[in-house]
């Protein structure tokens, strides 16, 4: 089993805090969307062959913005891929049929019309970006919608059937107090949606943000409480029924994200699209992020990949812990001995013996996790159970 990524960069305007490649080149969707089918095809040297990633159980689109993509857009890139046979004939037979396909939305996209047209394709599950009901921070994040239009569309989502949402929290913005994002945290639980994910605000180098920061002209929010938002949040989305399955995310039971699970645990994963990064457990590779570069690689049947990197098995076991150590699950003791060897084993429980004693990792049927205490110093731990 492999997830599918597919990367569209399009946005209206840029949020001042969003590291990941976009562009506001948006006379580019179609020929974008036709380079991407492009990609998919077996036509060497860029093609990497979704056979050998085996059979694909999630399609992510991400971006950017993909629901700025016209549905007759979506439907072409839907329609190509199942022609193409990555995944299965889907359109006009149900929602997924036992993949999960999310797609990223902004809620002002999400018009009565654009949500019919979504229900019409594979997509099941939908991502939104809320990130605060305070019209006035969102205005601070330049986002284009405003509070009221986040109820508004999981109102008009949930009359065309879709029984998977989830949206995305920020907290931590400058000047928020601890009541506002109670406040916040009270809102999004109102939606009754399946899935929370929630960040704090990051000043990424590079960003409008960043720059605002160095000059003087914004803070970020001091550690304690930041900390204590964090810990509100714990305690109030679990107290109503959400598992707390990874550092930053809350689903109701069952409705974990799948396609992000994947990167969690290991799974291979294919990438589509300008920068958009692939893993096959040996080697990692990514795109370019340029779209008008990767639209004319494409077009000349020119690889769009960037860089290669194959993975030592150090490198893999670093990702292991990196990765597991964010799930509630954990990173099991007996896979790390059969991927990487006894060696790495001893390293790892001689450098979590301090954090257990400390109470910051806990072990249990040899799984090794984090505890609450742990979860608020988890990049400290984790880099010190890396071997690089």
């Amino acid at each position: 089993m492999a997830g599918l990524y597919i990367h569209i960069p399009f946005c209206q305007s840029r949020c001042i805090y969003c590291g990941f490649y976009s562009t506001t080149l948006t006379e580019l969707k179609e020929a974008y969307v036709e380079a991407v089918c492009k990609e998919t095809l077996p036509c060497p040297p860029y093609r990497e062959g979704v056979k050998s990633f085996g059979e694909i159980s999630t399609v992510y689109l991400g971006g950017g913005t993909p629901s700025q993509l016209s549905p007759a857009l979506l439907h072409r890139l839907f329609s190509h891929l199942e022609v193409s046979q990555i995944i299965p004939r889907l359109i006009g037979r149900g929602k997924g049929e036992g993949l999960e396909i999310t797609m990223e939305c902004n809620p002002d996209d999400l018009t009565d019309e654009y949500v019919t047209a979504l229900s019409n394709l594979p997509i099941n599950r939908i991502s939104m970006g809320a990130q605060t009901f305070s019209d006035e921070r969102l205005h601070f994040l330049h986002r284009r919608h405003q509070a009221r239009q986040v109820n508004e569309a999981v109102e008009r989502l949930r009359k065309a059937g879709f029984q998977n949402i989830s949206i995305d929290l920020m907290f931590g913005f400058p000047g928020e107090t601890l009541e506002d994002w109670e406040a916040d945290i009270e809102e999004a639980l109102k939606l009754q949606v399946e899935h929370i994910s929630a960040y704090s605000l990051m000043f990424e180098e590079g960003t409008r943000l960043y720059k605002l920061r160095e000059e003087g002209k914004v803070k970020e929010t001091d550690e304690e409480l930041y900390l204590k938002m964090y810990e509100t949040l714990i305690d109030r989305l679990t107290a109503a029924g959400y598992e707390h399955y990874e550092i930053s995310n809350f689903a109701r039971p069952g409705f974990r994200s799948r396609h992000n699970s994947s990167y969690w645990d290991g799974t291979p994963y294919l990438g589509l699209g300008a920068a958009a990064h692939s893993y096959d457990i040996d080697s990692r590779w990514w795109n370019i992020s340029d779209v008008r570069e990767y639209i004319r690689r494409i077009q000349q049947d020119e690889s769009p990949i960037e860089e290669k990197e194959i993975l030592s098995k150090t490198t893999r076991y670093d990702d292991a812990v990196m990765t597991a150590l964010r799930t509630s699950r954990g990173l099991y003791l007996k896979d790390v001995e059969t991927s990487f060897g006894q060696e790495l084993k001893e390293y790892l429980m001689t450098n979590a013996l301090p954090h257990l004693r400390e109470g910051r990792l806990t072990m249990e049927n040899d799984y090794l996790r984090l505890t609450r205490k742990g979860l608020f110093v988890s990049d400290s731990v984790m880099s010190d159970l890396m071997y690089v």
